[in-house]
């Protein structure tokens, strides 16, 4: 039988969750300031093409996007149960922090 250790469970709980929120908040600032940055580039894209100072070829830039998500989509971790398993009290903790970080970012 497996001896479990309530202290030490709640303590990687617990500093998942402040790790967790921390990094959620900070996530969310940088997700913000990253969608300002491509929104920005692709107007200027577009006005520049406009103006015939650039051809821009649309179909070859969303191509490569749609690629790496079907490329991201179709791997699967090795031996992602035992992954789970062994990292469940520190990645409950911060999923939760995470998302409240997420939350109030």
């Amino acid at each position: 039988m497996v001896d479990i250790n309530l202290q030490q469970l709640g303590l990687e709980l617990g500093s998942g969750a402040v790790v967790g929120g921390i990094i959620g908040f900070a996530a969310k600032k940088v997700a913000k300031i990253v969608a300002i940055i491509i929104g920005l580039e692709l107007a200027l894209f577009k006005f520049l093409e406009s103006r015939q100072i650039l051809i821009v070829d649309w179909e070859r830039l969303t191509a490569g996007m749609i690629e790496t998500g079907e490329a991201a989509a179709s791997g699967t971790p090795p031996d992602w149960i035992m992954t789970i398993l062994s990292t469940l009290s520190v990645s409950a903790g911060f999923t939760g922090g995470f998302l409240i970080g997420f939350k109030k970012g």
